[in-house]
Formats: C-alpha cells, sequence, structure tokens
C-alpha cells in the first residue's frame, strides 16, 4: 500500500536522524575534550609568549629579548648539535641491527629483538643514572674514559651517549618494519642478471627503506631535543632548551621567556610531523599484490658477523640496564658493594616514593581505561558515521596534533590554561586527574592511528545493513565492532599504561606534593644527592611496566580465544 510505505520511509527516516543526532552529540563531545584538553593549552603558551609581565600586549618582545641572550642562544645550539649527532650515530647502527633481524638467518632473533626492546621499559634517565655509574667521579671506568681523552661524562658526552641508548628501541622498530616490507623478484632479478651484494644494497635496499629512514631519524631528533630526563641528571651545566623551560619557569618564573623556549621547541617537532606527512605522500608502495615475500638465505660468514655485530649492541644495552640492577642493590657505592635493600627502603619508604608509585599506577590505570575509551570511540565516530564534516576536520586535526607536541610544551600549556583562577577547570590544577588527561593527550596520536588501522580493516557494510535492519549504530558498536576490535583495544591500554608508567616530562610541571609520581620522585633522589636510590625506583618502574606487559599479552591471549574465533576455519 503506498501510504504504509511512506509511513515505514519517514519511521525510517526519524530513527535514522535520532541515531544521527546521538553520533554527532557523541562527536562533538570528543571534539570538545580535545579542544579544553589540547588547544586551548597550546593558545594559552603562544598568549603567554605575546604579553608582558603585567599581563599587556607586547607583541615579538619576549623573541627579540630571547634572541639578545647569549646564554639561551648558545642552549639552542646544544639542543641542535646534540641532537643531530645522536641521530646520526644511532639511525646507522640501528639499521645494522635491523638489517641484521630481517635480511639473515642467524639464530636466537627474538632474543635481541626483545632485549633491545627493554629500554622503552623504564625512564629514559635510567641510561643516565647508569652512566654515571659505569664513567662518573666515581665510576668503575672513570680512568678509562680519562685515558681516551675526555674528561668527564657530564655534560654533551653523557647526553650523547645516554640518549643514543634511550632513543635506539624507537628507530629500530621503525626500521624493522620498513626492511621487512621487500619484494623478493627484485633480489632474484638482480641475482639474474650477476649484480653483487654491494650494488643491491643500495639499489634496492636503500631506497627502498627510504621513508623508513626518513621517518626514523625525524623520530630520533625530535625525541632527543624535547627530552628532559637525560639531560637534567647527567648534563651538568651544559644547558638545552628542555632544562631551559624547566628553569625559566620553575626557577625563575619567568613565564614569557619559558613560553619562548617552548615554541622553539615546538617548531622542530612540527617541521618533523610535516617532512614525515609529506614524505609518506610521496612514498610507493613496496609490495603489490603479486609480490614474494624477501626470505634471507643461509650464508655462514656473513650470518656469524651479523650474530657478532647484534651481540654487541645487545651486549651495550645488557650492560646499562645491569649496571642500574646492580648499583641499586649496592650497600655504599663504591666502598660497599655487597647486596643490601637499603636503597629501595630508603625511597620507598624514607623518601616516601611508594606514595608516587601508587600515584603513577593510578595514573597508569586511568590513562589506559579512560584513553582507550576517548581513542576508540572517537576514531569510530570519524570512520563509521556521516555528517558534520566540518566537526569531522576538526577532530581529525586535533587527533593528529599531539604526535607533533613534545610532552614538556603540553606540560607548560596546561600550567598557562588551568593554574588561570578564571577558568572553570582551575580545580583539576595538581590533581591525579589532571595528570591521567595530559598523558592520554600527549599519547593520543599512536592510539588513535592504532583504532583507525583496526577500523578500516572493517567493512563498511557492517553499518549499513544495521541501518537497513533499523538497529542503531551504537548496538552495531557494542555487539560487533567492538568485539571485533578487541584485540587493538588491548594493544592501545598498554601503549597507554607503560608510558604513562614511565613519561617525565609531559608531567613534570604538574605535579604537586600529594601527587608527585614515581617517574619525578627519581628526579628529586638525583637532586638529593640519592643517586642509589634513584637507580632502585628507576629499576622498580621497569619491573613494573614488565609485569604489566606480561598481564597485557595474556589478556590479549584470552581475548583472542574468547572474541576472534571466527577467524579460525575449520577443515
Amino acid at each position: 500500500m503506498p501510504g504504509a510505505t511512506v509511513v515505514r520511509t519517514t519511521h525510517l527516516t526519524q530513527q535514522a536522524h535520532w541515531t544521527d543526532r546521538v553520533a554527532h552529540m557523541a562527536l562533538a563531545v570528543v571534539a570538545l575534550a580535545m579542544v579544553a584538553f589540547l588547544a586551548f593549552p597550546l593558545l594559552a603558551i603562544l598568549q603567554q609568549a605575546l604579553e608582558g609581565k603585567e599581563g599587556e600586549f607586547v607583541g615579538i618582545a619576549n623573541f627579540v629579548s630571547y634572541a639578545q641572550t647569549p646564554a639561551l642562544l648558545e642552549s639552542l645550539w646544544n639542543s641542535i648539535w646534540v641532537s643531530g649527532l645522536v641521530t646520526a650515530i644511532t639511525i646507522p647502527l640501528a639499521f645494522g641491527f635491523a638489517y641484521a633481524l630481517t635480511r639473515s638467518c642467524m639464530p636466537l632473533k627474538p632474543l635481541f629483538r626483545g632485549i633491545t626492546l627493554v629500554p622503552l621499559l623504564a625512564p629514559s634517565l635510567l641510561s643516565a643514572i647508569s652512566l654515571i655509574y659505569w664513567f662518573g667521579n666515581q665510576g668503575v671506568l672513570k680512568s678509562w674514559l680519562t685515558s681516551v681523552g675526555v674528561s668527564e661524562i657530564y655534560g654533551a658526552p653523557g647526553i650523547v651517549v645516554a640518549e643514543c641508548f634511550a632513543v635506539f628501541p624507537h628507530a629500530l622498530m621503525i626500521l624493522v618494519t620498513a626492511l621487512s616490507l621487500s619484494d623478493a623478484r627484485l633480489y632474484e632479478a638482480a641475482d639474474a642478471m650477476g649484480t653483487t651484494a654491494t650494488r643491491k644494497f643500495f639499489t634496492i635496499t636503500l631506497p627502498g627503506a627510504k621513508y623508513g629512514l626518513i621517518s626514523a631519524a625525524l623520530v630520533t631528533f625530535t625525541l632527543v631535543i624535547t627530552d628532559f630526563g637525560i639531560p637534567k641528571v647527567i648534563g651538568g651545566n651544559f644547558n638545552v632548551l628542555a632544562t631551559d623551560v624547566f628553569k625559566l619557569v620553575i626557577g625563575q618564573q619567568d613565564f614569557a621567556k619559558g613560553a619562548v623556549v617552548a615554541i622553539l621547541l615546538l617548531a622542530p617537532a612540527v617541521l618533523t610531523f610535516g617532512v614525515d606527512s609529506y614524505v609518506s605522500r610521496r612514498q610507493t608502495a613496496m609490495l603489490t599484490a603479486r609480490a614474494i615475500p624477501y626470505r634471507p638465505k643461509p650464508s655462514r660468514s656473513y650470518d656469524i658477523a651479523m650474530t657478532l655485530y647484534c651481540s654487541l649492541i645487545a651486549s651495550l644495552v645488557l650492560a646499562m640496564l645491569g649496571m642500574a640492577v646492580f648499583a641499586s642493590f649496592a650497600s655504599f657505592w663504591p666502598y660497599n658493594l655487597s647486596p643490601s635493600l637499603r636503597h629501595y627502603t630508603m625511597g620507598l619508604v624514607d623518601a616516601e616514593v611508594g606514595v608516587g608509585f601508587v600515584n603513577s599506577l593510578k595514573m597508569a590505570a586511568g590513562t589506559a581505561v579512560f584513553g582507550t575509551a576517548l581513542v576508540f570511540c572517537g576514531a569510530y565516530l570519524l570512520e563509521k558515521t556521516k555528517g558534520m564534516d566540518g566537526l569531522r576536520g576538526l577532530v581529525r586535526l586535533l587527533a593528529m596534533l599531539p604526535m607533533a607536541v613534545p610532552g614538556l610544551v603540553l606540560g607548560l600549556g596546561y600550567i598557562f590554561f588551568f593554574n588561570e583562577p578564571r577558568n572553570p577547570l582551575n580545580g583539576l590544577y595538581h590533581t591525579v586527574t589532571l595528570l591521567t588527561l595530559c598523558t592520554i593527550v600527549h599519547f593520543y596520536t599512536t592510539g588513535h592511528l592504532t583504532a583507525v588501522t583496526a577500523l578500516k580493516s572493517l567493512d563498511g557494510e557492517f553499518e549499513a545493513v544495521s541501518a537497513s535492519l533499523k538497529v542503531p549504530f551504537f548496538k552495531t558498536f557494542w555487539r560487533v565492532t567492538l568485539p571485533i576490535c578487541t584485540p587493538a583495544l588491548v594493544d592501545i591500554a598498554r601503549y597507554f599504561f607503560i608510558n604513562a608508567m614511565t613519561t617525565i616530562s609531559a608531567v613534570v610541571f604538574l605535579y604537586s606534593p600529594e601527587t608527585k609520581v614515581a617517574s619525578i620522585a627519581i628526579l628529586n633522589l638525583d637532586e638529593a644527592g640519592e643517586m642509589g636510590a634513584a637507580a632502585a625506583m628507576a629499576v622498580l618502574i621497569g619491573l613494573v611496566s614488565t609485569a604489566a606487559t606480561l598481564l597485557f599479552m595474556a589478556l590479549a591471549w584470552w581475548v583472542n580465544r574468547r572474541t576472534q574465533a571466527w577467524r579460525t576455519t575449520e577443515r
């Protein structure tokens, strides 16, 4: 009947409008959260940089004053050349290691890969603490350091070595992925034409890994120039931009110059993000539908050489980690090296770092739970719902922006924005809640990209069929999308938890004595001269992160059994 058809069509349209409004409201909530906790703090930095001490508009006067301060300009130059040097050292070392993992038949590949990823589970300043025990004034190899012409490890030498250790895993992960995407047919054709191994390397391997090399170099440079923990511990009188921000804001209360330095720190990160986006658009696919995965062929001498190289790198990593563990148990360095729990007791009880660990666990758990929920819901609303294109563009921009914002800059923006008495969100200042929100925003982009990748693998017909059956989108989300994407959710939660436990720069400006977290407590112990206790607390953070990683792996296994049975086929 025509009348019945009109009524049915009207009912479907009304229901679609109702569910669309719910989706639009949810997307608006995500956008509002990103604006309040990302865009406004960054705008507060810019506002502070353009204002004088009385809050009056002074234009670029603060930038001119900065340019006329030789000490601050020296810090800028120090940051640039140290970051460049670390990048120049780390990328070839990581490339060689990645090449050995992907292009050789050496034994124990999982073991070597696992050892090099361990530094990700501890705060970056762990490497600085270890170097002090190895080469410091009372270090084990202090005499050797002097014999090679280096007077002391403090300053630029210590920062460079410690940063190489800290950023090596990040570069390695990118380069392993780049070298894994190779078409064996190219190498077979080169072999058929009698091409030498050297020529194949420079004409096939390097061009194929070009994008990975550029990305790894950009990521390494950005991580080093924005890192705060390592220069703070081992930098001595060698000033860099990251430590300048801390001194200007916390020590001198010069917020205007602090904002100027923050913008300078933001510049290389934004430039890196732009270059990476440009290069990725020009990158062509290395694997086509007809590609054959490259599989290395055994070669005794080559495999032995690769094994020795990876053993050397892994030994250096273990030496760095092992020294921190050993020093944390040494009774009184270097006079009494007998093992004891003195430093652990001093840190957890006497220095009350135990409270910091509780706060860290609260922050990490909150970041994992609420960060995962926000990231996945935001990605779902962007990828699987329609309408409000202008708002979608804003949310996409804000979702990618944290990748280009250093944690130190974001934390400074939180000071300027949330410490403003007229701000209705001022009550969040100095709370664990704000620390959690800052950490979520700081690491938002990686979680967002992971969620988007998982959602793009799902056919859009799920939502189309649900709409035709008059099923609201949120029921489809709960019953279909969420169960299928559960493994990605576990990965995102693990990423958030580990980074929340180890982060320093994002929260160094935001804590109070009651909300101090464990990673910040390590800095305080170092400043107080309690290096052994600082090492002990860094080791404990590493152990907690390792335990959390194992738990997330077990959770992932359980989730796969419960929700991914459809991926297996009965034969």
